[in-house]
């Protein structure tokens, strides 16, 4: 508790805090110590984050109404909040703005985080020996697409699992000032679920079906940019951080089910760190789609193996077989798809099909590609 007689102190305290050092950085361009209080809210209570963090990310112009609902907040706290966050906002803008290559250490200080789990009338989806702890090692998942961050290509998030998550095989991801960021596909798929539990629960969110029982969640968003039966491409934007439902503060909730148990999430082949926080940098569709005849999505496309049974497989230069041939693959070869376009219909080894896979050189039809889904599995080629 802070005494009756101090809340000047206090409130001076908490500016010298805040705009100390951001003033000092202003004036000698050294790095702003005081930017991880200012977005985190480190050290303040924990029942104090959440109005701080949201107020912050709602900017200046929202902080009075976003403080003048805290309700039962000590006077001298709501003064010294009001002043750390208003005039850093005002006069270290820029400093806020820039995206933190180190999340895992901004947020250090908030400990676990904490957020309700699935709704109350789902079965659990946890297995009987969810508890054991397991090794990040690279392999790929049985007949899953190739997993990605669920956000745009190149950005840093922190990533927690901790051992009383709900379920036990998903996980939280946070950085500052993340309100209202983008959330992506992990990978293609068809939308299930867009749902809104309100202030409890998930809140927001929404689940994607990915083929052989492979769905993901993404949960508390903020807003919902998709709808039930929609399909949707690896990288396409489907949502954006929040915190709605029952959190301790905005982050992303996330996870990977097959047959409706969570099983340790998966990104670009490699499983997520359990138990703790990491810092995860996405790939998710890095280098973006193929032109017309050729360019592709990078060098980290989607796997895929070739079955002609037998005969090489002609890859052309555009998805049909009235465009030139410019080269062959060999049965069984393995290749990367780095995007997909609609063509002439095929059929082959894995049905009919009118979808095309442009693999680096050229177009194949995936008829004769076992990819590990009947549907897309990387975004269209423009």
């Amino acid at each position: 508790m802070v005494p009756a007689e101090r809340p000047a102190r206090v409130a001076w305290s908490a500016v010298g805090a805040a705009c100390g050092p951001c003033t000092a950085a202003a004036l000698g361009g050294r790095p702003d110590p005081g930017r991880r209080a200012r977005a985190t809210g480190a050290g303040l209570p924990r029942g104090d984050r959440r109005a701080w963090r949201s107020a912050a990310a709602a900017g200046s112009a929202g902080l009075r109404t976003a403080f003048a609902q805290s309700v039962g907040m000590p006077t001298t706290r709501a003064l010294s909040l009001f002043l750390m966050t208003s005039l850093p906002l005002a006069g270290c803008t820029a400093q806020l703005g820039e995206p933190d290559p180190d999340p895992a250490s901004t947020l250090a200080e908030e400990g676990e985080w904490w957020d309700e789990g699935p709704p109350e009338d789902e079965p659990s989806a946890d297995p009987p020996d969810a508890g054991e702890e397991t090794e990040t090692a690279s392999f790929e998942l049985s007949g899953a697409p190739r997993f990605q961050l669920p956000f745009p290509c190149g950005q840093v998030w922190a990533g927690q699992t901790r051992t009383n998550h709900s379920p036990l095989r998903s996980i939280d991801f946070n950085r500052a000032n993340d309100v209202g960021d983008p959330v992506v596909a992990a990978a293609a798929g068809r939308v299930t679920v867009v749902s809104n539990l309100g202030n409890r629960s998930y809140g927001r969110w929404i689940e994607i079906d990915h083929g052989n029982g492979y769905r993901t969640r993404y949960a508390h968003l903020r807003s919902q940019g998709v709808s039930v039966g929609q399909r949707v491409s690896q990288g396409q934007r489907i949502g954006t951080v929040g915190d709605t439902g029952g959190s301790s503060g905005p982050h992303l909730h996330y996870e990977l089910r097959r047959w409706g148990t969570a099983i340790s999430p998966v990104f670009d082949g490699r499983t997520a760190h359990f138990f703790g926080t990491r810092n995860y940098r996405s790939q998710n569709r890095c280098g973006g789609g193929g032109g017309g005849g050729g360019g592709g999505g990078g060098a980290t496309g989607h796997p895929g193996r070739v079955n002609t049974n037998g005969a090489r497989l002609t890859v052309r230069s555009g998805p049909g077989t009235g465009f030139r041939a410019v080269g062959s693959l060999a049965d069984g070869q393995r290749v990367r798809i780095r995007c997909q376009k609609r063509g002439q219909r095929i059929t082959g080894t894995y049905g009919t099909t009118r979808i095309w896979d442009f693999v680096g050189t050229g177009y194949v039809s995936d008829a004769f590609v076992f990819t590990g889904s009947d549907g897309r599995v990387a975004p269209n080629c423009r």
